[in-house]
């Protein structure tokens, strides 16, 4: 294949590079063979060189070694015969240079040194007197001239590739080396936000059973106690604070709205439907407070799945959301946009309601129903308390 060397040559001519080579190669060797016509004894004879070297130099590529044995058998006959065609041995120095470059075992001088004596033996066998002279040094810088052509552009080409793949496996190694030196960051955040939290929300539910006991038997003594348990939420706030600011950006700008929950699924509704979405929801169970953790990937999940609705579907979707005492049920449905065009998404939006899903330990289903039907199915638990979660 070309290499992407000369700026100047047009993407499409670069794509085909190989097949422009190869017809403006067979092109130039019947032009050359027709025009030594006058060295050779018959018409026919001319016209067939003609076409064997038309043949080979478009095989060159595929059986590089076979092509040049083939073209020098055929020359030597034509010696032996005496009916020598001159345009045999300007395909022959093509042949060598192709075999130098083309074939699997890098032999150049091998290829040029066996079929340049091979042609002198037949020359030699045929006229012994007239062989020799000016036009042998000629043949011999030609043949050789074209293997060692042949292994420069090898040898550069093999260069360039391997430059490419060091190129290529050092910038996967950064890569790679980036991306674990985040999973470990982020391993060790988790570890110290863990460590921190689970250490004083322990000190804290000491001191709330200590502050229990001191209410029943002595409530003036209850103050040091809340003292501490204050203390002890305080510097929990500022640990998870100083660990999380490391995650920040810099230039991110504070927000002090609150993280969005299913309270807010009507304003969400409203948007979408002054898109000209249709969305009909419906609700099964008594809605309560959920874990904030929960509500925030409740609503998110609602979120991603109507948009991809909207994006994907046909117009309309089906809200269902069913509280249970254990789990909130979430599921989208809509009819996919059928008949007509697919389209398909980058993936991603799946990807983070999965991840969503995963921070709240639930579970979550999307796939294609029969009948042209696309389903989003999300189980969020909501009986495992928020201490829970952090000290287990």
């Amino acid at each position: 294949m070309y290499e992407a060397s000369a700026p100047w040559m047009p993407p499409w001519l670069a794509r085909h590079w190989d097949r422009v080579s190869d017809v403006t190669l067979a092109a130039a060797l019947l032009m050359i063979t027709l025009t030594l016509q006058p060295w050779a004894q018959t018409t026919r004879l001319i016209v067939v060189s003609a076409v064997f070297s038309v043949v080979a130099a478009l095989l060159r590529r595929r059986y590089p070694v076979g092509v040049l044995a083939t073209a020098t058998a055929v020359t030597i006959i034509t010696l032996l015969t005496d009916h020598a065609v001159p345009g045999l041995f300007v395909t022959i120095g093509a042949l060598t240079y192709a075999a130098a470059l083309h074939s699997p075992r890098r032999r150049p001088w091998f290829y040029a040194r066996t079929v340049w004596l091979s042609l002198v033996a037949a020359g030699l066998i045929t006229d012994y007197a007239g062989w020799w002279g000016w036009h042998q040094i000629a043949l011999f810088a030609f043949f050789f001239g074209g293997a060692g052509a042949g292994d420069s552009v090898r040898m550069r080409r093999a260069y360039i590739q391997e430059v490419t793949e060091r190129a290529r496996q050092a910038e996967q190694t950064r890569e790679q080396e980036a991306q674990r030196r985040v999973i470990d960051e982020r391993l060790r955040i988790a570890r110290e936000l863990h460590d921190v939290v689970a250490h004083h929300i322990a000190v804290i539910s000491v001191h709330a059973g200590a502050a229990g006991h001191v209410l029943r038997n002595d409530p003036e003594k209850v103050w040091p106690v809340l003292e501490h348990i204050r203390g002890a939420a305080d510097t929990v706030l500022e640990e998870i604070k100083s660990v999380i600011s490391v995650l920040r950006d810099p230039d991110e700008v504070s927000l002090t709205e609150p993280l969005p929950g299913l309270d807010r699924l009507d304003d969400l509704l409203g948007s979408l439907r002054t898109a000209g979405f249709a969305v009909r929801s419906q609700q099964r169970g008594e809605a309560r407070p959920l874990p904030a953790i929960t509500d925030l990937a409740a609503y998110r999940i609602v979120q991603e799945a109507l948009t991809n609705a909207h994006r994907y579907g046909d117009g309309d979707a089906l809200l269902d959301i069913e509280y249970d005492r254990d789990a909130v049920t979430i599921q989208v449905t809509n009819r996919t946009a059928w008949p007509g065009p697919r389209r398909s998404g980058s993936g991603y939006g799946l990807l983070g309601m999965r991840e969503r899903a995963a921070v709240a330990h639930g579970t979550i289903m999307a796939g294609p129903l029969p009948g042209g039907w696309f389903r989003v199915r999300a189980v969020l638990p909501v009986g495992v308390s928020a201490s829970e979660r952090i000290l287990g």
